[in-house]
């Protein structure tokens, strides 16, 4: 008898849809997976809901068990956290991660998964592939002791990289963001804030965040001489202008772009994947971190709640989805 799931579909741009799937049996080096969490990454996923994905840029935004192609229909997602049901009996019963979409349980090879450390709540989890894009982001930077650190775009990737970087001795982290109520998760996470007009300046290291042109301008005004920025906001379909002028040139700045994609180059011969999504893990059982989840739904509610994650209606850094009994 077949088995069957339920799973969200991103039907048309801005409509999502809830439907059934069928599962395939599994093989004996595959794991049937119940899910308990998904999170909903704001950024890059905001943007497929919205079909903003440039037709250049379908192959390299592809999720790894994604089904469909953009605009749509797609099932997107990869911020999964669930139970092993069925599979190798070192696996059984364990809670795993996986880069699997929104969906009540799931097939897939057991290589694809990565055990959750008993230090760290399934609920909390969900934010492994964020953590993992800032540890790849910090690899690019190569932050040093006493360095004076600013990250503009006080959301889902940029407080988790200034949390990392609040662990760093002698560093002076600053979040700088447009929205006040962002200085609340600052202060959990350990950290300072300031609002654009206010953020300190001579800065070592400016990871910029914000997707937006004017959180880009400014990281460059914040840097000193020779300072550097790490761009990691993805733009989706849209032109950026970037200013050039000015002090540019005459300070030596440097605009160094950084994605979670490839594992970063000064790790690239040392580090896997698993290695840095292990890493990523075990970094999360810092309790400060539940201050980067800011909301939660239950699973059959989400073709409502993206929409209004989409349109910024409902203001969330991560949004957990809850599951309760499998379908």
């Amino acid at each position: 008898m077949t088995r069957t799931a339920a799973a969200f579909w991103l039907d048309s741009p801005g409509h999502g849809v809830i439907r059934p799937v069928d599962l395939p049996e599994p093989g004996p080096d595959d794991v049937l997976v119940r899910t308990l969490f998904t999170g909903v990454s704001r950024g890059t996923e905001t943007l497929v809901f919205q079909g903003r994905v440039p037709r250049g840029q379908y192959a390299a935004m592809r999720a790894p068990f994604q089904d469909g192609d953009f605009p749509g229909p797609v099932k997107y997602g990869y911020l999964n956290v669930g139970i092993v049901e069925e599979g190798p009996a070192a696996l059984l019963g364990r809670t795993v991660f996986c880069l699997y979409p929104h969906q009540t349980r799931y097939v897939v090879p057991a290589a694809a998964v990565t055990e959750v450390p008993p230090s760290v709540p399934a609920a909390r989890a969900v934010l492994a592939g964020t953590v993992e894009t800032a540890v790849n982001a910090l690899w690019d930077a190569a932050p040093l002791i006493g360095d004076r650190i600013t990250v503009v775009g006080g959301g889902m990737v940029g407080c988790s990289v200034a949390a990392l970087l609040g662990r760093f001795p002698g560093v002076d982290v600053q979040v700088v963001d447009a929205d006040p109520a962002r200085a609340e998760v600052a202060a959990a996470l350990g950290v300072g804030f300031a609002s654009p007009e206010d953020a300190h300046g001579g800065r070592d290291l400016v990871v910029h965040a914000s997707a937006t042109e004017e959180g880009l301008a400014r990281s460059l005004e914040l840097l000193r001489p020779e300072g550097t920025v790490i761009e990691l906001s993805w733009y989706g379909d849209r032109n950026v202008p970037l200013p050039l002028g000015g002090d540019f040139h005459s300070r030596r700045l440097t605009v160094r772009g950084s994605q979670v994609g490839t594992v970063a180059p000064a790790r690239a011969g040392s580090r896997t994947h698993a290695d840095r999504l292990a890493l990523a893990l075990d970094l999360l059982a810092d309790p400060a971190l539940d201050a980067l989840v800011t909301g939660e739904s239950d699973f059959t509610e989400l073709p409502g709640v993206l929409p209004r994650l989409a349109t910024g209606a409902l203001p969330a850094l991560c949004h957990r989805v809850r599951y309760g009994t499998p379908r």
